[in-house]
């Protein structure tokens, strides 16, 4: 098995092990977790989230997976805003339907950078590469993905803070699950109609 298996195969518990092993470093295994993972996109973010709200609790885990996501997205638009030039030209190239998109995202800026960061399935370094390399404005994107993000990470939090509670209550697992299931439903539909 290699290791990129291995990383993507990890479930919450051996993140929640980690995080437990480490805790004397305080907030830093969370936060650092969640960063990695914008630039690493084969790691299981929904399973860090559950892993840091069941290790520090529900507010502070969600704050923690907050503070690296929105870090991690905003270092991936800034290397990509500082080193994207050519590579744009390259993707635009080689998918003649990324055009679209990319334009789509420079005119209507806030709106689909938020939706999509609501989502949990969609594929956030897809996005965050793509934003680096158009012309929409970092504090838009920095707006955009900080409350997309907040809204994305309070959904995943809830659903796992608890998962003992949610398995003996089977209609907050059918709940959630047509939440997610909707929203992933949502953003496929959004993502299939601009990229076309």
């Amino acid at each position: 098995m290699s290791w990129i298996d291995k990383l993507a195969g990890l479930t919450w518990e051996d993140i929640e092990l980690i995080l437990f092993r480490y805790e004397a470093l305080g907030p830093v295994p969370g936060i650092l977790a969640t960063f990695i993972e914008s630039f690493v996109p084969i790691l299981p973010l929904i399973a860090i989230i559950i892993a840091n709200v069941n290790a520090y609790g529900m507010w502070e885990g969600a704050l923690f997976s907050w503070i690296g996501v929105v870090s991690g997205a905003t270092c991936v638009f800034l290397f990509f805003r500082k080193f994207g030039g050519r590579f744009r030209g390259y993707i635009e190239r080689k998918h003649p339907k990324s055009q679209k998109f990319i334009v789509w995202v420079e005119q209507h800026g806030f709106t689909p950078i938020f939706v999509l960061a609501c989502f949990p399935f969609t594929p956030s370094a897809f996005v965050n590469i793509v934003a680096g390399i158009s012309k929409l404005p970092k504090s838009v994107f920095l707006i955009a993905t900080s409350m997309g993000k907040a809204v994305m990470i309070l959904i995943v939090s809830i659903a796992g803070h608890d998962l003992g509670n949610l398995f003996n209550q089977p209609w907050k697992m059918i709940a959630i699950v047509i939440l997610l299931v909707s929203i992933w439903y949502m953003g496929r539909k959004l993502e299939s109609r601009y990229t076309r």
